[in-house]
C-alpha cells in the first residue's frame, strides 16, 4: 500500500525527525522529490533532559531519607520527604506536558510534509523492540526516554483525519547502507561542523553519495516502504499497517534515484546565447521638451530645475555649483566628515570642500581687556 508517493521519516537523537518525499516512476524508477527537511527541538530537549536529571537527583534524595528515617512517621525527615516527593511530582507534570506538546508539533509537521508533497502514505520505522545499548550512559538514557511512541501515536491520528496511511517498516540497515547504490556508507563528521559530536556525515565510496545520515536514512526508508508496498499487512490487534520482513529481491530495487532540479546548470561550457530580442526599455528622461507654462498659478511645472535670482545660502553645497572634493590646499588640521555641510551624493570617504564664506563688511569687534569704570 503506498500508491506512487510517499514521505520518510527518520528518527533521531538530536535531529527529532527527518523526513522527505520519493515518487515511484512507471518504469519502477524511485526518484526524491526534494532534498528533505528536518524537525529539530533542541530547545525542548535540552530542557527534558534538564528535567530528567532533576526528578532523578530528587527520587535519589527521597530514598536516601526514607532509608535513615526507617518509616518511623515522626522522623525529622519524614517531612521533608513529603516535600520533596511534591516536588518530584511536580517535575514530572512539567516533563509529561513537555513530551505532549512537542509530539503533537513533530506529528503535525510530518503530516504537513505529507499534504505538501501530495503523498498518500508516510513511512515510519519500526522501532518497537528498540533496546538504546552501546551509545553510552548518557545517549541510551535519552533513547530510552524520546517520546516517539506518542509521536507515531499522534501521526496515525492527525494523518487519518487527512487520509493518509502510515506503514512502519523494519529499520534495518537504513542508516548503514547507501540510498543510491546499497552500498556500505563510511561515516564521519561533517565537513561544515568539524567540532560537532559525533559522526552525522555519511560518504558513499562506490557511487560516491554524500550527506546527513539521516537523510540517506529517510530515503532508504521511503524507498523500502514504496517496494514493499505488496508486501503490507494490517495488525488485527492493533489496527496498524506494517511491512514485517524486508524481500532481498525487492530490496534490491529499493534505490533512490536523485531528485529533479530546475535543469542542468553547469557552467562546462559557454552560456548559450539568447535568441528572444528583448525591447529597449523606455528612457527615463523625456525625449521631447515640455510644453510651455501656461499663465497663471496654475501649470504643469517647466522641465529642469526652477531658477530664481535669490542667491545661494553660503552654507548650501547645490548642484550646480562646482565643488572639489580633494582640497589642493595644505591641511591644517585633520578632515573631519561634518555630514550634510559638505554636501550630499558624493561616495563614501570622499566629501567636498567646505565653501568658504563672503568676508564680513561689518568691523569685528574691539578685542582687549575692558576697564572698570568708577
Amino acid at each position: 500500500m503506498g500508491g506512487d508517493s510517499g514521505v520518510g521519516a527518520d528518527w533521531g537523537v538530536n535531529t527529532l525527525l527527518s523526513a522527505g518525499a520519493v515518487r515511484l516512476g512507471r518504469d519502477g524508477t524511485i526518484t526524491a522529490a526534494g532534498a528533505g527537511a528536518q524537525f529539530r527541538a533542541d530547545g525542548i530537549l535540552a530542557k527534558l533532559d534538564r528535567l530528567r536529571r532533576q526528578g532523578e537527583q530528587l527520587n535519589a534524595r527521597i530514598d536516601h531519607y526514607e532509608r535513615l528515617s526507617g518509616g518511623d512517621p515522626d522522623h525529622p525527615l519524614t517531612g521533608k520527604t513529603a516535600v520533596l516527593r511534591e516536588e518530584a511530582d511536580r517535575v514530572s507534570a512539567r516533563r509529561s506536558n513537555l513530551n505532549d506538546a512537542l509530539a503533537w508539533s513533530a506529528a503535525r509537521w510530518a503530516v504537513d510534509q505529507a499534504i505538501a508533497s501530495g503523498a498518500s502514505v508516510i513511512y515510519l520505522e519500526n522501532l518497537v523492540d528498540l533496546e538504546a545499548r552501546g551509545m553510552g550512559r548518557t545517549v541510551n538514557t535519552r533513547v530510552s526516554q524520546s517520546v516517539r511512541g506518542k509521536i507515531a501515536y499522534r501521526i496515525r491520528h492527525l494523518a487519518a483525519k487527512e487520509g493518509i496511511a502510515v506503514v512502519t517498516v523494519p529499520p534495518r540497515g537504513t542508516s548503514r547502507n547507501c540510498p543510491r547504490c546499497l552500498t556500505v556508507l563510511r561515516h564521519r563528521k561533517a565537513p561544515d561542523r568539524p567540532t560537532e559530536p559525533g559522526w552525522k556525515w555519511a560518504s558513499c565510496p562506490d557511487c560516491g553519495w554524500e550527506g546527513d545520515r539521516d537523510h540517506g536514512a529517510w530515503m532508504r526508508i521511503a524507498a523500502r516502504g514504496l517496494a514493499h508496498q505488496d508486501k503490507t499487512a494490517i495488525d488485527r490487534q492493533a489496527g496498524t499497517m506494517a511491512v514485517r520482513a524486508v524481500d532481498e529481491a525487492l530490496e534490491a530495487r529499493a534505490v533512490t534515484a536523485p531528485y529533479a532540479s530546475w535543469g542542468y546548470r553547469s557552467k562546462a561550457g559557454p552560456t548559450p546565447r539568447q535568441t528572444k530580442k528583448t525591447s529597449r526599455p523606455a528612457p527615463r528622461r523625456r525625449g521631447i521638451p515640455s510644453p510651455a507654462r501656461p499663465a497663471g498659478p496654475a501649470g504643469q511645472r517647466p522641465e529642469g530645475r526652477a531658477r530664481t535670482d535669490r542667491p545661494p545660502l553660503p552654507r548650501a553645497a547645490g548642484r550646480d555649483h562646482d565643488a572639489t572634493t580633494i582640497s589642493t590646499q595644505p591641511a591644517t588640521r585633520p578632515h573631519r566628515a561634518r555630514g550634510a555641510a559638505l554636501g550630499a551624493g558624493f561616495h563614501h570617504g570622499a566629501h567636498a570642500t567646505p565653501p568658504r564664506r563672503a568676508p564680513c563688511l561689518q568691523s569685528p569687534p574691539e578685542t582687549g581687556r575692558l576697564r572698570k569704570r568708577g
